[in-house]
């Protein structure tokens, strides 16, 4: 069979990319989940990615099966993409972490859902697909062991395209369970990780000097972490991935992660109070503790790109001054700043839904950037005036100036992602300068 991948366009009100126009030319990385699922693409069949991030899709392409990746927030693109393949007769399966939450939703849509991981489950669905039999629902009892996963095949993403193209993962999931994330429902609450010796036999073939770690906690288990830099530090490879903040309390896995290669680190402080931290279930973050962690990190020479999150019950009209101060303190070298959204799945969600607090259903607005709830302490229009502010104070030209003197003596790799990242910034800045405020609230449902 002729099979299409495909990966559908962000709906971004700050950058656009909108409905698979294929405005941007790059993104950061590729999506490795396809690169994946094409590695476990039975033999016999061609398969063809798009990602539309960085390219237009021909919706005219031959198939004879279609698969589609998709988060909450491009899932109406998914959906629309689905309906328009099946219009011509393809068969189409969706799947990813919206499908995988809410798939009675995402088999509206499609003939075929995907619910978790498919590297084991894909393959079942292609020799479905073959026989003409495709199953409403593929669902795996347990998660798949990540001994001997195919290896992505990266040849179907141009390298040109990406930032950082050779993207790899050695764990999944996570060992903490913060109520408004995603992850621990789609992975469940174990973390698992993948032999050494195949994590580090990818590294080697992959020739690749800048390697992109995705795991969404690359040191929650510090046993394995530790194994896993020992094994990456003879082959002189630079870094990052993203982790959580307690690294800075052990440090030999520090002076391991500096010496294997690591130069920067997301990780999420998501907010500087005890009372939002404990109510998200984020014990392991101690806001007493931040900027001492920080400086541990900085002085093994990693840089740091900082997440936090607006929005909480405890938050007021003062947290968005209170929290780019901080960031700008500590010097931070980069800092993502989000909207609390009730992902499907989630706690928070289910917290949010029984207080009748969520007022837009339109899943293209769940990209953390637009209210989609009530606040608690603040209105809805605060808060998405005040999410715009603080991107805009952070990224302004005096902010830089202060907080990057230790990143120019940082590592390369991350000058490249900055100068991506200000690239981005100026398109937001000139928009909201041209609206006004490009973020206004909508509401709305799905």
């Amino acid at each position: 069979m002729r099979i299409l991948l495909i990966a559908p366009a962000w709906p971004d009100p700050i950058w656009g990319n909108n409905e698979g126009r294929g405005k941007t030319s790059r993104a950061i990385f590729p999506p490795l989940n396809l690169l994946m699922i094409a590695a476990a693409t039975p033999p016999g069949h061609t398969v063809q990615i798009v990602d539309e991030g960085v390219s237009q899709l021909d919706e005219t392409t031959p198939a004879d099966l279609v698969g589609i990746t998709a988060m909450t927030a491009n899932a109406p693109r998914a959906y629309e993409l689905a309906e328009r393949f099946r219009a011509r007769g393809i068969p189409v399966v969706l799947g990813g972490m919206h499908p995988s939450a809410l798939p009675d939703e995402a088999s509206q849509h499609c003939d075929a859902v995907v619910v978790g991981e498919g590297e084991e489950l894909w393959p079942r669905a292609v020799a479905d697909a073959e026989q003409g039999r495709l199953q409403s629902i593929y669902r795996a009892e347990k998660s798949p062991s990540l001994a001997g996963l195919p290896v992505p095949r990266r040849s179907l993403a141009d390298p040109r395209r990406y930032l950082l193209p050779t993207t790899m993962q050695a764990t999944r999931g996570c060992p903490f369970a913060c109520d408004f994330c995603a992850v621990s429902h789609f992975f469940g609450r174990g973390y698992r990780f993948r032999p050494l010796e195949e994590v580090v036999q990818e590294v080697r073939d992959s020739g690749a000097k800048v390697i992109a770690f995705v795991d969404d906690n690359i040191v929650g288990s510090p046993t394995y972490a530790k194994a896993l830099f020992r094994a990456l530090e003879p082959l002189g490879i630079r870094w990052i991935s993203q982790g959580s903040l307690n690294m800075a309390k052990d440090p030999e896995l520090l002076e391991l992660a500096a010496r294997s290669g690591c130069v920067g680190m997301f990780i999420g402080f998501e907010s500087l109070s005890p009372e939002n931290l404990a109510a998200m279930h984020k014990r392991q973050n101690r806001a007493d503790e931040f900027s001492a962690a920080i400086r541990s990190i900085h002085e093994h020479g990693i840089a740091i790109e900082g997440a936090f999150v607006f929005g909480f019950d405890g938050d007021d009209e003062g947290v968005f001054e209170r929290t780019v101060r901080f960031a700008r303190q500590n010097h931070l070298e980069a800092a993502q700043f989000g909207i609390l959204t009730p992902f499907p799945g989630t706690p928070l969600r289910e917290k949010l839904e029984a207080e009748g607090r969520i007022f837009d259903n339109n899943w293209a607005h769940y990209n953390i950037s637009q209210v989609v709830f009530k606040p608690l302490r603040m209105s809805a229009q605060t808060l998405q005036q005040g999410f715009n502010w603080a991107w805009q104070e952070f990224y302004s030209l005096g902010s830089m100036v202060h907080r990057l003197g230790w990143f120019r003596r940082n590592a390369s790799i991350l000058w490249a992602i900055n100068l991506n990242a200000r690239q981005r910034l100026r398109h937001f800045l000139e928009k909201m300068a041209v609206t006004g405020g490009i973020l206004a609230p909508q509401q709305g449902t799905h």
